[in-house]
C-alpha cells in the first residue's frame, strides 16, 4: 500500500534555530499516526509543515503521490488536509452551524443549502445534532472542540492533522473529543495526532512516532510501542505521563 502521505528528510529553520532535522515519517490510507514528545520537541511544527502552514528549509512531502513542497499550490492542499488546532478558533458571531458551513460555501462555492445540510449531518456525528443553533459562547470547551472537528471535515478532507486537540479542555470534556476522534478513526479517516493523552494513543494509533530536539527517535508499530522495549529517552518520557 503507497502512504497517503509520506515526508522525507524534512528540515526547518526559524532564522539559525533549527527546529526540525530531518524529519522523515510517513501515513498509509485510513491509519492513525500519534506523534509523542516533550513540548518543543518539533511536533506542532512538523504539523504546521505537513500542511503547508510553515514553509519548510528543505526536504520533500509527498500528498497522494504529488511533491506539495515543490508544487506550491498551498492554498488548494490545504483544501484536502482538515486541521484541528489547540485553540479552537470558532467565528464568534456564526453559530456551530454557520462556522461549520462556511468554508465549504466561500472556498468551494457550494450551495448554501447542501452546504449547511452537510453540517447539520456532520455536527450530529460529532454528537452535537442539538447545538447547530448555538454560538461559540453558549458551547462548552469540548463541545466547541467537536464544532472545529465538524468544521474541518466539512471541507472532505483526505487526511486530518490534529495539534493537542485537548490541552486547552477541561478535565470533564477531554472524553468527549477524544470519543470523536476515535470513531473518526475508527471509521478510517486517515489522521496525525499530536497528544499527551496515552489512552487515545494506544487505542487508536497504527504507529507511534517519539520526537525529541527536531528528530525522530524512535518508531515503532502502537503494540510495539506501549508494550515492547523502547529506548531510555522515550521509557522517562513515558514514565512522566499519566496512563
Amino acid at each position: 500500500m503507497s502512504a497517503l502521505l509520506a515526508a522525507t528528510a524534512i528540515w526547518k529553520r526559524f532564522g539559525a534555530v533549527e527546529v526540525l532535522k530531518g524529519v522523515s515519517l510517513s501515513v498509509d490510507p485510513g491509519a492513525c499516526l500519534v506523534l509523542l514528545g516533550a513540548s518543543g520537541s518539533g511536533k506542532s511544527t512538523l504539523l504546521r509543515c505537513l500542511n503547508l502552514l510553515e514553509p519548510v528549509t528543505s526536504g520533500r512531502i509527498l500528498f497522494g503521490g504529488e511533491d506539495i513542497v515543490a508544487a506550491k499550490r498551498a492554498p488548494l492542499i490545504r483544501r484536502r488536509i482538515g486541521m484541528v488546532f489547540q485553540n479552537f478558533e470558532l467565528f464568534a458571531h456564526l453559530s456551530a452551524l454557520e462556522n461549520v458551513a462556511l468554508a465549504p460555501i466561500r472556498v468551494k462555492r457550494e450551495s448554501p443549502r447542501l452546504a449547511r445540510e452537510r453540517a447539520r449531518y456532520l455536527l450530529a456525528k460529532v454528537h452535537l445534532p442539538d447545538r447547530a443553533g448555538a454560538y461559540p459562547d453558549e458551547l462548552s470547551g469540548g463541545q466547541q472542540q467537536r464544532v472545529a472537528i465538524a468544521r474541518a471535515l466539512a471541507m472532505q478532507p483526505e487526511l486530518m492533522l490534529y495539534d493537542e486537540p485537548t490541552s486547552a479542555l477541561d478535565p470533564e470534556t477531554v472524553g468527549e473529543v477524544l470519543q470523536v476522534m476515535q470513531e473518526l478513526a475508527d471509521d478510517g479517516m486517515t489522521s496525525i495526532v499530536v497528544t499527551h493523552e496515552m489512552g487515545f494513543a494506544r487505542r487508536a494509533a497504527n504507529r507511534v512516532v517519539f520526537m525529541d530536539g527536531g528528530q525522530v527517535a524512535h518508531e515503532a508499530a502502537a503494540a510495539d510501542f506501549f508494550a515492547g522495549a523502547v529506548p531510555d529517552r522515550v521509557a522517562r518520557f513515558l514514565g512522566k505521563l499519566p496512563s
